[in-house]
């Protein structure tokens, strides 16, 4: 059995998962029938405090479907310069929105400077787009946004008039790592995602959560971009029991990032900041011993996505074991490229 240290998204879903889905109640979801989804997003709506949620089919269109619901042709949002809604979402909101972007360069904490956010609204002429909406991401290359940040880009974006998303393909580890509830982090925005497919262990699906009046209109985006299932319970039940089983357990894919950094370092491999806050642990190589090292690793099990900065992510179906392994296999590596 390969150890697949390149994503979160590798997860497989459990045998328990499996018969859940097997076991799963289904109906015509367009219709609004299927009881699954609906019990799906109940449980969204009580663990974040929103009005509302709607399920989507993945991360990349419930945040297409956040900003189109959010924007009109011709608007304009507040973005990360390393977002995961700019940089990699093959620029849907600029080509199926008509929405364009003002990306800005975030702090070493993956906050978005209040002063910069301000200096890139633009005024109310014909000249500009329309800022419209502030976009956040947390976590964000693994760093837990500070709740005073939050709390003060929420007053800002009143302040403003702008809109506040946030995408939290990750938020639960944010929550997980502050040791807070889902609503203490959220009741700082308008919307946000969540996805059900990374470290949670469900094979598809993401939530949007907002208003009433929002995911109103999302649903006819969601429909709009393709996203409308039919009997979408069976995908449904992963998601539900994700959100009941796979939370907490977060702490575990936390853990072993941790004792997997302290390793590592003890070896001799430099860890690039900010350290394994969540699951998510960067580190630095010279690029002649990094293009080794991933088929290094390949041909003995080990799965890394190798680079002068090298990201490695925990998840439920990697143990402390695999990773005592994945220590020992790089020691020995580093012994023979020394």
């Amino acid at each position: 059995m390969l150890i697949d240290l390149r994503s979160d998204t590798v997860t497989r879903p459990s045998a328990a998962m499996r018969e859940a889905m097997a076991r799963a109640e289904v109906g015509d979801d367009v219709y609004g029938d299927d009881p699954t989804v609906n019990a799906l997003q109940a449980e969204a709506v009580r663990l974040s405090g929103k009005e509302a949620a709607l399920f989507l089919p993945s991360g990349t269109q419930a945040n297409l479907v956040a900003l189109l619901s959010h924007c009109q042709r011709g608007d304009e949002y507040l973005v990360g310069q390393q977002a995961h809604n700019y940089k990699y979402e093959a620029g849907g909101a600029a080509v199926l929105g008509s929405i364009q972007p003002q990306p800005i360069e975030a702090d070493a904490d993956g906050t978005l400077p209040l002063a910069k956010l301000a200096a890139a609204i633009k005024p109310d002429d014909i000249h500009f787009a329309r800022t419209r909406l502030l976009s956040l991401e947390n976590t964000l290359g693994g760093r837990v946004l500070p709740q005073a940040y939050l709390q003060q880009a929420w007053r800002f974006t009143r302040e403003h008039g702008l809109a506040l998303h946030i995408d939290g393909a990750r938020i639960f580890n944010a929550a997980v790592a502050l040791d807070v509830p889902l609503k203490e982090i959220v009741q700082y925005c308008d919307t946000f995602t969540i996805c059900l497919s990374k470290g949670l262990g469900a094979p598809v699906g993401s939530l949007l959560c907002g208003s009433e009046a929002f995911i109103q209109r999302a649903l006819r985006w969601r429909k709009m971009t393709g996203g409308g299932l039919r009997q979408a319970g069976i995908l449904a039940a992963a998601g539900l029991y994700a959100l009941e089983h796979n939370v907490a357990r977060l702490r575990d894919d936390h853990d072993n990032a941790k004792w997997l950094e302290q390793q590592l370092q003890s070896l001799g491999v430099e860890i690039a900041e900010p350290g394994a806050q969540t699951n998510v642990l960067y580190l630095r190589q010279p690029a002649e011993l990094a293009a080794r090292l991933g088929p290094w690793m390949r041909e003995r099990g080990v799965l890394i996505s190798s680079g002068p900065l090298t990201r490695i992510l925990t998840h439920l179906d990697v143990n402390r074991q695999d990773l005592q392994k994945v220590v020992s296999l790089w020691r020995t590596f580093l012994q023979q490229h020394a």
